[in-house]
C-alpha cells in the first residue's frame, strides 16, 4: 500500500487502544512503526538490481518478525518519548502499528512474504488497489477526529469502515473472477491459471489475465453496480518460455538464473516486451487494464557490469491513457482504439 496509507492504519490501530492521555504518542508510534517495515527498501545491491526487488515485502513483512519489528520501533521512540510513556505502552502501540504493515500489503497485488521462514510464497489477495483514496479517507478523519477528541472512540469507528472496505474488495474480487471465467468459458479457452485485480483508486475497474494454451489474454472487467458487468476484451501474448524464446542464454549462467529470479517474483506471469528487444516484463501490471505496456522488467541485453539482468521501471504510457481509463471506469465505450 501507498506509504501514506501504510502510516495511517497504523496510527488509527495504535489510536484505538490509547488512554484519553495518550492519544497523540500512541498516534505518532503507530504511525511511525507502520513505515519502518518499508525500510527494507535499502536492501539493495548496485552489481545485481533484481536484489531490491527480491527483498521488498520479506521479512520484515513477515508475520513472525512483528513482534522485533515493534522492539526496534520502541527502541529508536524510547529516547523521545520515555519521559511521558514507560516502554510497555510504547512497545504496545509499536507492536499494533507495526503489525498492519506486511497485512494491509498482502491485500494488495503484489505479494509479501506473511509467513516468511516457514514459506517462501508471496500472498497477494488482491483485494486493494496500491492506491485507494477512500480507504485512505477513511482512516484519515477517523485518526484526525480522535486526536482533535482526545478519544479512541472514532479510531475505532475508522477501522470498522476500513475494514468494511476490504470486506467489498473481496466481494468485488469474486464477482471480477467469476466474469473472468465466463469469459474464457466464451471463447472456449481451457484455463490453467488466472488473475484479477483492481486497477488504481478504486473496486470498480479490474483487470484480469489467464494463461490458456501458454497464451496470456489480458481483459478489463467493469462491474455494474445496478446494471450488468462490462468487459472491455485486451491484448494477448504468449508466455516466455526460456527454453523456447532465449535458447542462446545458458539456464546456469547468470542471466539464466536472473530470468528464473524475475519470474519466480513474478508468479511466471512473463511476457517478452513488444516495444523493447531483448526485455522481459511483469504481465500483471500496466497503467491501463487492457494493455500490455510494462511498467517494470529485466532487460536482457544490457547487463550490469557484474552480468546480471538490468532491472529497469518504464514511463511510456498511451497519449489517451486519461480517456481510455476514465470510459472504462465509468462504462463507457472506449473513445478510440489503443
Amino acid at each position: 500500500m501507498d506509504i501514506v496509507t501504510q502510516g495511517l492504519l497504523g496510527s488509527a490501530l495504535a489510536l484505538s487502544a490509547s488512554n484519553k492521555v495518550e492519544t497523540r504518542r500512541a498516534a505518532a508510534i503507530g504511525f511511525c512503526a507502520a513505515l519502518l517495515a518499508d525500510a527494507d527498501v535499502l536492501i539493495s545491491s548496485p552489481g545485481d538490481t533484481l536484489v531490491n526487488l527480491e527483498f521488498h515485502r520479506h521479512f520484515t513483512h513477515a508475520l513472525i518478525f512483528i513482534p522485533v519489528g515493534a522492539l526496534i520501533a520502541s527502541l529508536l521512540l524510547w529516547p523521545l518519548l520515555r519521559k511521558h510513556l514507560d516502554f510497555k505502552r510504547i512497545y504496545l502501540f509499536a507492536l499494533l502499528g507495526y503489525a498492519t504493515s506486511g497485512l494491509l500489503d498482502a491485500c494488495t497485488s503484489y505479494g509479501t512474504h506473511l509467513l516468511w521462514p516457514f514459506s517462501d510464497d508471496r500472498i497477494a489477495w488482491s483485494i486493494i488497489a496500491i492506491v485507494d483514496p477512500l480507504f485512505s479517507i477513511f482512516l484519515l478523519v477517523s485518526v484526525v477526529w480522535g486526536l482533535k477528541r482526545h478519544s479512541p472512540g472514532p479510531a475505532q469507528y475508522g477501522l470498522a469502515l476500513a475494514g468494511a472496505y476490504l470486506l467489498l474488495g473481496v466481494w468485488q474480487h469474486h464477482d471480477a473472477l467469476q466474469v473472468a471465467r465466463q469469459l474464457a468459458q466464451q471463447r472456449g479457452h481451457q484455463v490453467e491459471r488466472s488473475i484479477v485485480k483492481p486497477t488504481i483508486a478504486n473496486l470498480l475497474l479490474w483487470r484480469s489475465i489467464y494463461e490458456a494454451d501458454g497464451v496470456f489474454h489480458v481483459d478489463a472487467i467493469r462491474l455494474g453496480l445496478l446494471g450488468p458487468d462490462q468487459v472491455y476484451a485486451g491484448a494477448s501474448a504468449p508466455r516466455f518460455d526460456a527454453a523456447r524464446d532465449r535458447s542462446d542464454i545458458a539456464p546456469d549462467s547468470l542471466l539464466g538464473r536472473d530470468i528464473r529470479r524475475f519470474s519466480r517474483l513474478s508468479d511466471g506471469f512473463v511476457i517478452a516486451d513488444r516495444a523493447r528487444d531483448g526485455v522481459l516484463i511483469d504481465i500483471r501490471y500496466s497503467m491501463l487494464p487492457i494493455s500490455l505496456t510494462a511498467m517494470w522488467g529485466i532487460d536482457l541485453n544490457t547487463a550490469t557490469g557484474s552480468g546480471h539482468a538490468r532491472f529497469s521501471i518504464y514511463r511510456d504510457r498511451p497519449e489517451n491513457m486519461r480517456e481510455l481509463f476514465m470510459a472504462m471506469l465509468l462504462g463507457r465505450d472506449l473513445p478510440s482504439p489503443l
